[in-house]
């Protein structure tokens, strides 16, 4: 009985230091990520698609050189948000932030967004705390 007790105490153990080492990893690698200043984040996503991922979905958008931008996502993804497939809207810098507002998509209201990234790895978070993952592509 005791060796059972043993040895099931030493199999939590390592699962608790398993957890912790995927935690501090997982902090490790949003620790690589640098945040975005506003000229930086500027060039980043100028004339660039930036494919969100949101509740299993990719999101493409691209944002124009001249403040424009247009998004698609899929027939499913649309039913499951309640708006169309397609949206176009107009994005700006301000504040080291991307903000954006869709002329339907989000209620046509204005959101802005602290990226950091490391390459096309991009990290987000919206000014109403949300937050998630992207990439950037050409």
């Amino acid at each position: 009985m005791f060796k059972t007790l043993l040895a099931a105490a030493v199999l939590t153990a390592a699962m608790l230091v398993a957890s912790l080492s995927l935690v501090a990893s997982a902090e490790a690698a949003d620790a690589k990520l640098a945040a975005l200043d506003g000229a930086t984040l500027r060039k980043a996503v100028s004339g660039k698609t930036v494919i969100l991922r949101i509740s299993g979905f990719d999101l493409p958008i691209r944002y124009a050189a001249n403040g424009t931008m247009k998004g698609s996502m899929s027939m499913v993804a649309a039913s499951l948000s309640g708006g169309g497939a397609t949206d176009s809207g107009k994005w700006w810098i301000a504040n080291d932030q991307l903000c954006q507002r869709w002329t339907s998509w989000m209620d046509a209201k204005t959101y802005c967004y602290r990226l950091s990234g490391n390459g096309t790895a991009v990290r987000w978070v919206r000014s109403d705390g949300r937050s998630g993952t992207a990439r950037i592509a050409g």
